[in-house]
Order: structure tokens, then sequence, then C-alpha cells
């Protein structure tokens, strides 16, 4: 062991997959989670490209395909049902509008919690209220009452981070919210959905609502998506969240009514602005960001996972590396990563705009313009060094159930 101790806030998505490669290459880590367990379901999240070579390394790639959706493809349609256009899994070599790897965002959390948590301290109901570094390590106090010292903490909490607001400063200076609200929740299949994606958009109200396929197939997830440049909701008020949704989807035609006849008994409702975090550096001497506390490309760049796991893994690597020196580690992170994450945040506004849905931040006269290249650096544009003589102790054989 390096003796390397490491304390993650987050345990949804960026922060299991960090503490696998700090294990991996070392450390001893800690993972604090405000929520009192894992959060189930979730918008379907993708693995394309570079992050595919990611899982695979981490020896994940059984359990994470065994955990898939399972979508064959996409039908957009009209009011009516009739059917506009079809995209499917296969298209672009797995790596489409429809992924391959196409999972929930619970069901991938719980798939690195299960990978991680014989050789990682997992706490659970508890969070970081305050801390103070110095040159050699960083005090945390816990709202629990523990107080405990730390070579190095890396936020992984999240687009609303309470760790980057205490040490970054406020979440106005950092979040960009690009006009658009996101609304998940699972309800009963009674629509008959069987391994398809339906997706209905009003393109008069920039409205739209969606129904997708899940493991469990007598279940399925609703979404739903609406225009708001004045979104102002508490993200932890779910209450108000539900009757926001009620409100701005009523008069949607289509399945709307039934979808919504759900929203007071499902177990996993979610809702939450589209927004992009931009930040000029994600580390402040030994206390460093990942995911989208870090760098929030939004869900409509389809590329969330894939920063996090990609981030997860170049951020274990350089401070190995570096000998876990932050400022060199922190240093070598950001270099390899920022171009990455740009080319994912323009595909995310992007994808906004193409839904005519203008972002308060918008600027017409600089609008960037669909091409092949910006996709593909979306989607493959990071190198993964093998970080050769740094320690590893190989990926741990993982259950695929």
């Amino acid at each position: 062991m390096s003796g390397i101790r490491v304390l993650v806030a987050g345990a949804s998505i960026a922060g299991p997959a960090l503490a696998h490669w700090l294990c991996r290459r070392g450390a001893e880590v800690t993972v604090v989670e405000r929520a009192p367990e894992l959060r189930p379901g979730g918008q379907a999240v993708d693995a394309r490209g570079v992050t595919k070579e990611v899982i695979r390394r981490m020896g994940l790639d059984a359990p994470v395909r065994a955990a898939r959706t399972e979508t064959a493809g996409a039908n957009t349609v009209d009011v009516d049902g009739n059917v506009l256009e079809t995209f499917r899994a296969d298209d672009d070599g797995g790596d489409g509008y429809i992924s391959e790897i196409e999972i929930l965002r619970g069901d991938l959390s719980q798939v690195l919690y299960d990978d991680t948590r014989d050789g990682v301290e997992y706490v659970f109901g508890d969070r970081i209220a305050e801390l103070t570094q110095d040159a050699d390590g960083v005090d945390v106090a816990f709202a629990g009452g523990d107080r405990r010292r730390f070579d190095l903490v890396i936020g992984a909490d999240g687009l609303h981070s309470a760790l980057r607001a205490m040490v970054f400063g406020p979440r106005e200076r950092f979040v960009r919210h690009l006009g658009l609200v996101l609304a998940f929740y699972s309800v009963p299949n009674e629509f008959g959905l069987d391994r398809w994606v339906i997706d209905f958009q009003e393109a008069e109200s920039g409205r739209s609502a969606g129904l997708r396929p899940i493991q469990d197939a007598t279940r399925a997830m609703a979404m739903f998506s609406f225009p708001s440049a004045d979104f102002d909701v508490d993200h932890r008020d779910v209450a108000a969240q539900k009757d926001l949704l009620r409100e701005r989807m009523a008069g949607l035609g289509w399945l709307t009514p039934r979808i919504l006849a759900h929203l007071d008994d499902t177990p996993d409702f979610y809702l939450d602005q589209v927004a992009q975090v931009v930040m000029d550096r994600w580390s402040s001497g030994r206390v460093g960001l990942l995911g989208d506390a870090a760098f929030s490309s939004s869900p409509m760049s389809g590329q969330g996972t894939g920063l996090a796991l990609v981030g997860a893994y170049l951020l274990a690597g350089e401070l190995a590396a570096a000998g876990w020196d932050p400022e060199a580690g922190f240093a070598g992170y950001e270099g390899r990563m920022r171009s990455f994450v740009e080319a994912n945040q323009e595909i995310g506004r992007l994808h906004v705009r193409s839904r005519d849905v203008p972002g308060p931040d918008a600027e017409p006269s600089a609008e960037p313009e669909w091409d092949l290249e910006l996709i593909e650096r979306a989607i493959n544009g990071v190198e993964l060094p093998d970080y050769a003589g740094v320690p590893d102790s190989g990926a741990r054989a993982v259950r695929a159930s």
C-alpha cells in the first residue's frame, strides 16, 4: 500500500469508479455519501467509444453488459403514435443515438459499488461539514461528528456539489443552465413497450414525453422534458418538483396523462435542470473534482457517464504516476481531460439547440456546427495511457448478477 488516504464525496458513478482505480493504484479509500443508500433508477446512461475501453480495463465488461437495458432502438412518434423516425442500437457501430451499452444510472452505480465495497470504506448517510487543508493533508469534519485527516479529497458529488461550493465558491459561478428541464421515473409497463424507446416531441412548445424499456419488462422508464429559462425549484423538494412537472406537462397529448397518473406511486422520481459546469481548474491544493461536479456536460450530451469513467481512470493514474503529488497529478489529469470535456459540452449545447430550446446564455452568432470531427473528438478524443510502472493490483473478479 502507498499509505495515501483519499476521501471521495459521492457514491453514484464517478465516486465508485474513482475508488476502483485508486485502490488498484495502492491508496486507502473512503467514500462518503449523504444519501442513506444507493439511489436506484434514473435516466439511461451510455458507454461509447473510449469509455468502453475503460470499462474493459476495469474488468467490468461482463457485469455492465449483463445490466444493460437491452434497448433495440428508438422510434420518434407523432401525437397519434405514428412512427416518424427510427434509430437502431447498432447504428454507427453501437456508438449512435442509442448506444450499444445503455444502462440505467442506478444499475451502473450498483455494479461499481459491488465491485469496490470489499476494498473501500463506504459511509452512507453522512457528508463533509467542513474541511481545512495545509501543505501535508486535509482535516475533515463530518456532519455525523467524526473528524479525520486525509492526504487528498475528491468531490464526485454531482451537479449540485457541496464540496465544490465549499472549496471553490457558489454554484452560480460555475453552473450554466441550458434552458431545459428533464424528469425520469419508473412506471408499470401498461403500454406494451418491448425493447424500443418511444419519444414524442411537441415542436410548438418544446416539450417532450417518452418511454424506454428497462430490464424488468413489467416496468418502463418515463421521460419528460420542457423548456424553462427560470428553473428555481429546490433540487431536494420532490413534492414541488412533481407539482412543477404536472403544471408544465398539462395539455400535452399522446400518452402523457396515463404516464403522469403514476407520478405519486413511483419509487424513483428524479427531476433537474439541464446544466453544465464550467471551471477554469478542477483542483485547489489537495482538493480535486471529478464528473459532473467538475465538468457536467449535461444529459443532452449523452456522455456524462463517459466523462466520469474516463476521468476516474486518468485522475487516479496521473496522481499515482506523480507519486501522489497533488499539484503534478491534478495538472496531468486536467491536461489530458480538458479537450475531451470541451467537445462533449459542445455536443450537449448543440443537442439542446437542435430541439429549438434557446438557452439563456446562447449566442446565435457563435453557434457551432454539427461535424464529424467534433463528434469523433467527443467519443474518442482522449488518450488512455497504460501507466506502465505505476502500481496496479489488477481488476477483481466480479459477479455478473
